[in-house]
């Protein structure tokens, strides 16, 4: 069953009556361009098929009650918000962000097939579907670029998770069998098409981490503290020569998160004209190399994560593995022969399990379009 007519047969159970809002807002991979976005340069992101869905109805009063198929039951009141913990948190986030004096409230469920924790994105599409949520609910215009802007800001100042813009901006502007290449800086987005004879696999290490409680917040710090020392505003106005001769007194880490930054914007613009090319070798290279630098220069790779890269880059049909998102666990991807696929997630299953104590789950992703409204009554 889709999350859509499970949201939507939820829904029917628990209030007696069809819902008159269904929306959905999907997960996301990183192809390549890891920790660039708060650095304000490019990501290179695709939509994903799996995708977070809310099944909704209007309330009289300014309630927020809502039923989720993976945590207890959430209830707020949008005329006294008040921070805690949990995850309403990012549903109250939203609705701060958007203005709560001026919005309804509403009641429905939850349904995701995105999974938790395993940096495919699970708290963005929470985010951007709540925004959509609440625009069907007003009769807003939805705009995908400013709801994005809107979900971030929920999340690093309501949540507390200092992310860059990404997450958010690809659920909210996915586009079907295309990655997008976006401008941190300014927003402005290029489609890149994903080659029609290779397929994304999500490779789940089993493993999982929550980013307030990461080093995640620390790698941030350490850009700043590393523009500072570079004296450039952002990491993305450094050019490599200048990482190659640091200003006397800079730190080696600070060396690395810079060479990490400033090498992977490169790879990240070279990656999306790859695709372009029709070039899945290339494409293939570029992200193996992104791997590289985010366990070595930026430090945010694991145990898990490496071992599954090194399983699925010894199993047949891979041209490319990295982790994906912020790291530290979670997913890592592989660009593998669509004629491989099975005989690919056979054998990286089999040489991870060897290699680890931990159980994988591996699947294969389409491109997919951003968050959209299902259904209205």
């Amino acid at each position: 069953m889709s999350p859509e007519l499970e949201a939507a047969a939820l829904f029917l159970e628990r209030f007696g009556s069809k819902a008159p809002i269904v929306v959905q807002a999907p997960g996301r991979v990183s192809l390549i361009g890891g920790h660039t976005d708060y650095n304000e340069g490019f990501v290179l992101p695709m939509a994903i098929d799996r995708r977070t869905v809310i099944a909704a109805r209007p309330r009289t009063d300014r309630i927020v009650a809502v039923s989720s198929s993976d945590f207890p039951d959430t209830r707020f009141d949008l005329g006294s918000l008040e921070r805690g913990t949990g995850w309403a948190e990012y549903l109250k986030g939203v609705a701060w962000s958007m203005g709560a004096d001026s919005l309804p409230g509403w009641e429905g469920v939850i349904v995701s097939t995105v999974p938790l924790g395993a940096s495919l994105s699970s708290s963005a599409a929470l985010e951007v579907a709540t925004a959509l949520t609440f625009a069907t609910l007003t009769g807003q215009e939805w705009d995908p670029v400013e709801a994005a802007v809107m979900s971030s800001r929920a999340e690093v100042d309501w949540v507390g998770v200092s992310s860059g813009i990404m997450d958010q901006l690809i659920s909210a502007c996915g586009l079907a069998d295309h990655a997008v290449l976006i401008d941190c800086r300014d927003l402005t987005q290029t489609p890149a098409p994903v080659p029609s004879d290779v397929s994304v696999v999500v490779l789940d290490t089993g493993t999982r981490r929550q980013l307030t409680e990461s080093n995640y917040n620390q790698r941030r710090d350490e850009c700043a503290e590393a523009a500072r020392g570079f004296g450039v505003a952002s990491l993305r106005d450094l050019e490599m020569p200048e990482v190659d001769n640091p200003p006397h007194g800079i730190s080696d880490v600070a060396i690395r998160r810079a060479r990490h930054i400033v090498g992977e914007n490169q790879r990240t613009l070279a990656a999306a004209a790859a695709m372009h090319a029709g070039d899945p070798a290339r494409l293939g290279s570029l992200i193996s190399q992104a791997h590289i630098s985010l366990r070595d220069n930026f430090e945010v790779s694991s145990p898990a994560l490496d071992a599954i890269v090194e399983a699925a880059q010894a199993s047949p049909g891979c041209l490319a593995a990295s982790m994906t998102g912020a790291g530290f666990a979670g997913c890592a991807i592989a660009i593998v022969e669509e004629t491989a696929i099975d005989s690919f997630i056979r054998n990286t299953e089999e040489r991870y399990r060897a290699m680890t104590e931990h159980t994988p789950s591996l699947f294969t992703c389409r491109a997919a379009s951003g968050a959209s409204v299902v259904t209205t009554r």
